[in-house]
């Protein structure tokens, strides 16, 4: 049976609705919101906080109480987010003021805060978000070194972060039943999933991360749509590893933000040496493999999950690059698609890593550490590190059985691509489109491709390049603005049904207009121009260069 995690030692208390209402009007009071936090700081220190900067947000909120023209608004606002955010320590009386309604004992009464003589110093992070649609919220997690001087602890709870918020940016907002959110942290991924699923799930190996993520969903309860005094019938908190705390259940959803870091492992250490925001105490990519091949498990019939993952890439990667080894994967019963963002050497990695938990503070813990990772990577010939996008779904049966009646066809969504340049933000809704486009071309003969009336993407423009001179361009390229913005090299035959697709005409009318054009002979072998350019049409339509009328479809 699982605590209910309002009191965990070094963790937010949310044992209280009526103290966490105080606290709620207090913020409220204050005016303590994303956009409020911005205007006051100005861009350039407000994005320097965001690189864990904090000279300049200090510098610029000392000129703010300092100006005889601030407004006693604006110092309050101003005394909390020096507190909050920047870690610094607070006269108790300019506190008090700023948040009258909690007042600074009912700050420390739960575990907010702490008295150094006259002065209140934070405990905690507590930060303003506003999500991709509006919504505002308040997150708490642990203060970073930046915030508080030191090498972190090793059960600290991350706050929201570039990871966390890449992960958002990438679930699919389609309406479900119930979904889990496996390694929740702070909870950051359950207020999103909140919005579109009835029940969430939320597990986590530390008791104090649970903690922090009871303590932001009481805190936020109302924009939530969460009963403070019936949290369970929303959101469920569970302790434990992986998918232990969900045996025998099954989810329309699941995300994950895993502590997918690959960590030097020693035959000594204990769970207590590792990090739990990022070690999952695997050797190498032990834990995202584990999690590919066995998130499915927990799946409904046609459920999916998102995630993210590094995964390790050896020197002896072969033909098939740095996706070998996750193609080894991926069940025969699963649906998988890989995007790898970012490529790291071992070198990078190490430095990049040691960096994030403030080790570089110690000259002497870095440089072993540093050395040990290399020799970690080095002992499984791993080359780079690759860092990405990771989604998965359990096929229904039919698309099982048509999968195993024609395995030449590509029913099943199994892609493994490289994207590192910038993408849209958020791409979730592309990407439940993308997975639909895939769906209806599964089913699709090419009889039917063929009957099929296409329109250009309202983003796809062309581009042609050629040499002075020149009587016909030398390079045609297809280029995508929104969704993953990929490129498409055309050949003149592919531009020219490109060009043609209007919505007026048929496939199979435009490639026979070319078939007749260039004088093409009779389609005898998947080899020839004609089965070629159609192969071409698909693969336009699946990426969403191409969209079918709706008209086709009726």
């Amino acid at each position: 049976m699982n605590p209910d995690f309002s009191r965990v030692n070094d963790a937010p208390v949310s044992d209280d609705c009526a103290v966490l209402e105080a606290l709620h009007r207090s913020l409220t009071s204050v005016a303590y919101t994303y956009e409020n936090v911005a205007d006051l700081l100005g861009a350039r220190a407000f994005d320097a906080m965001a690189r864990d900067m904090v000279v300049p947000g200090v510098h610029r909120l000392q000129q703010v109480q300092a100006a005889d023209t601030s407004t006693d608004a604006e110092k309050n606002l101003s005394t909390v987010v020096a507190f909050f955010l920047l870690g610094q320590s607070v006269e108790e009386d300019a506190l008090e003021a700023a948040l009258p309604e909690i007042g600074v004992q009912g700050l420390i009464n739960l575990g907010l805060a702490e008295r150094l003589d006259k002065q209140v110093l934070a405990r905690v992070d507590l930060r303003p978000h506003s999500s991709d649609d509006g919504t505002e919220l308040w997150v708490a997690a642990d203060l970073g070194a930046h915030q508080r001087p030191g090498v972190l602890r090793k059960d600290h709870v991350l706050g929201i972060g570039h990871a966390s918020l890449t992960l958002a940016q990438i679930t699919e907002r389609t309406p479900v039943d119930r979904a889990l959110d496996l390694g929740t942290g702070c909870g950051i991924q359950t207020f999103y999933l909140l919005g579109h699923t009835r029940h969430v799930t939320a597990t986590d190996i530390s008791q104090r991360a649970l903690a922090f993520t009871r303590f932001n969903l009481l805190l936020n309860a109302q924009v939530l749509g969460i009963d403070p005094q019936h949290l369970e019938e929303r959101v469920s908190l569970r302790l434990g590893s992986l998918l232990e705390p969900v045996t025998g259940e099954t989810f329309d959803l699941v995300v994950s933000n895993p502590p997918f870091v690959i960590t030097p492992r020693t035959s000594f250490e204990s769970p207590e040496d590792q990090y739990t925001y990022r070690d999952g105490g695997l050797a190498g990519d032990g834990i995202v493999s584990t999690l590919v091949k066995t998130l499915p498990t927990v799946l409904t019939e046609g459920g999916r999950a998102q995630m993210l993952g590094n995964w390790e890439i050896p020197v002896d990667a072969g033909s098939e690059g740095w996706s070998a080894r996750l193609q080894q994967w991926v069940g025969d019963e699963t649906e998988a698609w890989f995007i790898q963002r970012e490529v790291l050497t071992p070198e990078q990695y190490a430095e990049t890593w040691l960096k994030d938990a403030s080790e570089n503070s110690d000259r002497q813990l870095f440089e072993s550490s540093y050395v040990n990772y290399l020799k970690d990577f080095s002992a499984r010939g791993v080359e780079a590190i690759g860092f990405g996008m990771v989604w998965l779904r359990r096929p229904v049966a039919s698309s099982l059985r048509a999968q195993e009646q024609n395995p030449q066809q590509n029913i099943l969504v199994r892609r493994f691509e490289e994207i590192t340049y910038p993408i849209q933000q958020p791409v979730a809704g592309w990407l439940t489109e993308s997975v639909a486009r895939h769906d209806q071309l599964a089913a699709c003969t090419e009889e039917d491709l063929a009957g099929l009336h296409l329109v250009v993407a309202d983003d796809v423009t062309e581009e042609r390049h050629s040499t002075p001179g020149a009587e016909h361009p030398s390079v045609i390229i297809l280029r995508q603005g929104a969704g993953l913005r990929r490129t498409v090299v055309e050949t003149s035959e592919t531009s020219g049904f490109v060009g043609a697709c209007d919505g007026e005409l048929a496939v199979g009318q435009i490639v026979n207009a070319l078939v007749s054009i260039l004088e093409w002979s009779e389609a005898t072998s998947p080899e020839s121009p004609q089965r070629q350019l159609m192969g071409h049409v698909r693969e336009l339509v699946r990426d969403g260069f191409l969209i079918v009328c709706e008209t086709s479809i009726d």
